[in-house]
């Protein structure tokens, strides 16, 4: 259980939240929503415990798993799926059986001896934490997650982020613990994945908060909403599930506009009638009583929950280049015995759109790296045709400084403009005053989706290299996006399980990984989008 008590947060002079209070106990299934950069994530760290309440107080009792948005991973030399078994202290009983296995069959005598007497103590030990039926449920749930034994065996290291966010996932489910605090879990998920966690999380026992812009998952698991009204600083408690929320949000606001209108009328009723008397010395006294009868009339409401901003995103203008500026040829990819994909070429010419599909694990995002200069192929090589820019958004966001604050990861973008042009360019994307000097690191997966978009716009890019663009955005920012590929005149290659942002970029080819097959685009591949 988690008990939260007049809990403040701030992050600089900017308060998140003020003055509260509530809990999350077994069977507690709760949507935490609100805008892009409301506080959200802070709110979800801090009930993790990974940073502390600037008032009040957090009391957690029992286990919490936390999944954040960045993918964490441990010890990279780990192996995948002992990464997961290590949640319930597996993982080191599993390898030294693996490798008691293989001295049991040692041909020195005294090496097998003794792994032959030391292998039953192990065997006791994996049985009294779970043993064979835990490391079956572990199966189960990577499974599910669409890890199959080939990634489950490899390195943490030789995995993509979406990889290794799956691991994390399955390791945070497996844990067993008491609350989840999931910050959204749908990421880098495939159709089935994400359906088989909403019945995962519909049957969870326990209590969990998730963090979500998946609209079907809050639907089908939560049955407490908690608002975060970025404008306000307060939760919203609603205990009751998602459809529900939503019509007795808008009744809520209804009632906030009468009320406050009634309470204006009033009010501008009785300035007036105090206005009139201030004139006369003799009524001077009833006026001012008036007048603060007026002011604590209006004081007493509740805020009408004003509209949420959205970053105003148009990507820029190309700069001019040749008609086949970026070319792939010959592209593979592996590590150690593991192939990633080979033999993988493409012409990306001027203004073409084309979309990348894969399941995952297929080398998707490491095929952006590649056409980025980021990361470098086995074999093969990515030639600049004439007057390339490239604008590459990477799907962990590595293009940003973390260590920076946000006007710095701008000013280095874009090098050429004015400190005023530069804070006018993060004021459209919602970074102003003190925002816009926040330390990189502290910005939520929205917010950071934001800023490294922001440095797309600047960037006079004439072949954009999307990977996973919508993810982290609230519905309004994701229309923003997808608005802005509409319109924009350059080439653009992405990967994406969103439809809405292939729909938006209506390719014109698909490349097929791993095989490398190229096709143009029809129809019958939009159903491989969510898949891929």
């Amino acid at each position: 259980m988690i008990s939260a008590q007049n809990v403040e947060l701030r992050v600089g002079a900017r308060v998140l939240l003020e003055d509260a209070s509530f809990r999350v106990g077994p069977g507690d299934r709760v949507g935490l929503v609100g805008r892009n950069g409301a506080g959200k994530t802070t709110l979800t760290k801090t009930l993790a415990g990974e940073t502390q309440p600037t008032g009040g107080q957090i009391v957690r009792s029992g286990d919490v798993g936390y999944l954040p948005q960045d993918p964490r991973s441990g010890d990279l030399d780990q192996r995948a799926m002992d990464r997961v078994l290590s949640a319930r202290g597996l993982d080191d009983l599993v390898r030294r059986m693996r490798e008691t296995e293989g001295e049991m069959a040692s041909a020195d005598t005294d090496t097998m001896v003794a792994a032959l007497d030391r292998y039953p103590k192990l065997e006791a030990r994996f049985l009294a934490a779970g043993g064979y039926a835990a490391e079956s449920e572990a199966e189960r749930i990577t499974a599910n997650l669409g890890l199959d034994e080939r990634i489950l065996n490899q390195p943490m290291r030789t995995l993509s982020g979406g990889q290794r966010r799956r691991i994390e996932l399955a390791r945070i489910l497996f844990s067993g613990v008491d609350t989840l605090l999931l910050d959204e879990p749908t990421n880098h998920l495939d159709a089935d994945s994400i359906i088989w966690l909403r019945d995962y999380l519909k049957s969870y026992s326990g209590g969990f908060v998730v963090i979500s812009h998946d609209v079907e998952l809050l639907r089908a698991t939560v049955n407490r909403v908690l608002y975060l009204d970025a404008n306000r600083s307060v939760i919203d408690t609603y205990a009751m599930g998602w459809d529900a929320y939503l019509q007795q949000r808008e009744s809520d606001e209804r009632r906030r506009r009468r009320e406050r209108a009634n309470a204006e009328k009033k009010a501008g009723a009785l300035m007036a009638q105090a206005e009139k008397m201030r004139a006369k010395a003799t009524k001077a006294v009833a006026a001012q009583n008036m007048i603060r009868r007026a002011e604590k009339m209006l004081g007493s409401l509740e805020g009408e929950r004003v509209s949420d901003k959205v970053a105003h995103l148009r990507f820029p203008t190309p700069a001019p280049c040749g008609k086949t500026p970026l070319t792939a040829s010959g592209l593979s990819k592996a590590y150690g015995s593991q192939e990633v994909f080979t033999d993988v070429s493409l012409a990306i010419d001027r203004g073409s759109r084309v979309v990348i599909l894969g399941l995952n694990g297929a080398g998707k995002t490491t095929l952006l790296r590649m056409l980025a200069g980021v990361e470098n192929p086995d074999t093969g090589e990515v030639v600049a045709g004439h007057g390339l820019k490239l604008g590459y958004y990477a799907q962990e966001h590595d293009t940003l400084d973390l260590d920076v604050s946000v006007v710095e990861n701008l000013r280095h973008a874009a090098p050429d403009l004015t400190d005023t042009q530069v804070r006018s360019v993060l004021g459209s994307f919602l970074f102003s005053g003190d925002d816009a000097d926040k330390p990189t690191r502290v910005l939520s997966g929205g917010e950071k989706t934001r800023l490294a978009l922001a440095t797309l716009v600047v960037s006079a890019a004439n072949v954009l290299l999307l990977d996973e663009p919508t993810n982290n955005l609230d519905p309004a920012s994701r229309a923003e996006i997808l608005g802005a590929l509409r319109s924009y005149e350059g080439a653009v290659v992405m990967v994406t399980h969103d439809d809405g942002a292939v729909d938006a970029l209506t390719p014109e080819r698909v490349l097929l990984l791993p095989d490398g097959d190229e096709d143009l685009w029809n129809d019958g591949y939009a159903e491989l989008v969510s898949l891929a």
